[in-house]
């Protein structure tokens, strides 16, 4: 390649290491391996790594990349701290604790302190009094939670770092309703999607930018001892696009409830589907719910989706571009569905498959799937 030894052609593919490069790679490894990296480089053709060395994207990549500018508390060892290391360095105990939030309080106190004659059967002015909750959530930041010989000591290098949040949207505890630092958005003025963004964490962007659609919408009516009670059922589904989707189910009197609320269960009900190459799926997979039975192909890049209206929708919400797909039987729009989310969900990835056959997942790869290595 010519990174280290001097082969003229690497030099206009690959950037070759300067004299002050190979002295800092000599530092660090002996002669005896500087030899074999010299070696290693010998044998490998740089125009066909340069023509065939790609990185995978598809569904068995390996996570190999990382530019290191996040840590990883499970696997990077402990950041060590600029300066002098304490030895009598330690955590807190709860006592310490709770006498440094104590000293933290008493400070907003002293540096707020309330009038004589203040009113304290105003609500309004009431609101304004210091320390607030605002000043207990931020508490949880600036209290240190490390002590020394020297004092406290803060301790932002000894953990992880913390999630930032938001101190201006909170909820008033006396009325339980949001404070007027936080705007409504427009976008959502019912509030529809609020306790979905509370369980799951979603933000409404996030939400609005899923692939949603109802795709089966009829009447029912059920017979009880006070005569027939007609309601409306739905099927909707959610997708975003690059491998997960979801199905969600719904009835109820009101036709724009009814919708809404199949279109939250089904963001609630999103799975990852596996992708071949990202754009088709493993194999051929088939599916069966009651009387039908849906059989799934994969095709090859450019084939697009030749198959019926219903599980077109159902692949571009999961974003899969080339599939062929047979109904053969019944075809309730319900049932091909419900049949064809079984069928994507029951594919095998190439781990499974390498390992019920004792091969290597590239061997697999490239003899059943036809996959570039």
């Amino acid at each position: 390649m010519g990174l280290v030894s001097s082969k003229p052609p690497a030099r206009e593919l690959f950037k070759t290491y300067d004299e002050e490069e190979k002295a800092a790679l000599a530092k660090r490894y002996t002669p005896e391996q500087m030899r074999a990296i010299e070696a290693a480089e010998e044998a490998i053709d740089p125009e066909d790594l340069n023509s065939r060395a790609v990185i995978r994207t598809d569904w068995g990549t390996l996570n190999y990349l990382d530019d290191f500018s996040r840590i990883t508390p499970t696997i990077d060892k402990k950041v060590k701290r600029k300066g002098p290391v304490d030895p009598k360095e330690r955590l807190m105990t709860p006592k310490e604790y709770g006498e440094h939030h104590r000293d933290y309080f008493l400070k907003i106190l002293e540096e707020n302190p309330t009038p004589e004659d203040f009113d304290y059967e105003d609500p309004e002015k009431f609101k304004t009094l210091r320390p607030n909750r605002v000043d207990m959530f931020k508490s949880w930041d600036e209290v240190p939670d490390l002590i020394g010989s020297k004092g406290s000591l803060k301790g932002e290098d000894f953990f992880a770092p913390g999630v930032p949040r938001d101190f201006t949207s909170v909820v008033d505890d006396s009325t339980g309703k949001k404070t007027e630092e936080e705007e409504e958005d427009t976008r959502d003025p019912d509030g529809k999607y609020d306790l979905l963004r509370k369980q799951t964490g979603l933000t409404l962007d996030e939400i609005l930018d899923y692939k949603v659609k109802i795709l089966v919408q009829h009447r029912v009516v059920n017979q009880t001892r006070l005569g027939k009670i007609a309601s409306l059922y739905c099927l909707a589904i959610a997708g975003n696009g690059h491998g997960r989707l979801g199905l969600g189910q719904a009835k109820g009197q009101e036709s724009e409830d009814t919708q809404t609320n199949a279109r939250i269960q089904a963001i609630r009900n999103m799975q990852p589907i596996p992708r071949y190459e990202e754009r088709t799926i493993f194999g051929e997979v088939e599916g069966k719910v009651s009387a039908v039975e849906v059989k799934l192909m994969a095709r090859p890049p450019g084939f697009g989706l030749r198959c019926q209206h219903l599980i077109f929708e159902m692949a571009r919400a999961a974003g899969i571009h080339d599939l062929a797909a047979r109904v053969p039987r019944s075809r309730n729009k319900m049932n091909t569905v419900k049949a064809t989310y079984e069928a994507l969900m029951k594919q095998r990835i190439p781990d499974e498959i390498a390992r019920g056959r004792g091969k290597k997942l590239v061997d697999v790869r490239k003899v059943y799937y036809g996959g570039r290595v």
